[in-house]
């Protein structure tokens, strides 16, 4: 594809100003990458029973660490 090669083009009709214009502005949106959806806040409630470090680590000995005073 060359720079002087058109990225699309009309095969039928006439359109209008406006209406290439929302075109282009539909093209452009589908064209970027989705961002990336929020993180879920946690309530108070549900952060107050999670220790803060605390990494779950699955293995041998693991059943006993976790009765353990971290």
């Amino acid at each position: 594809m060359s720079a002087e090669e058109p990225l699309f083009r009309i095969v039928r009709g006439v359109p209008t100003a406006d209406e290439l214009a929302a075109l282009v502005g539909a093209i452009v949106v589908r064209s970027r990458p989705a961002a990336a959806p929020a993180p879920t806040p946690v309530s108070a409630w549900a952060q107050s029973a999670r220790p803060a470090g605390a990494a779950r680590t699955a293995g041998p000995g693991a059943w006993r660490a976790s009765g353990l005073p971290r």
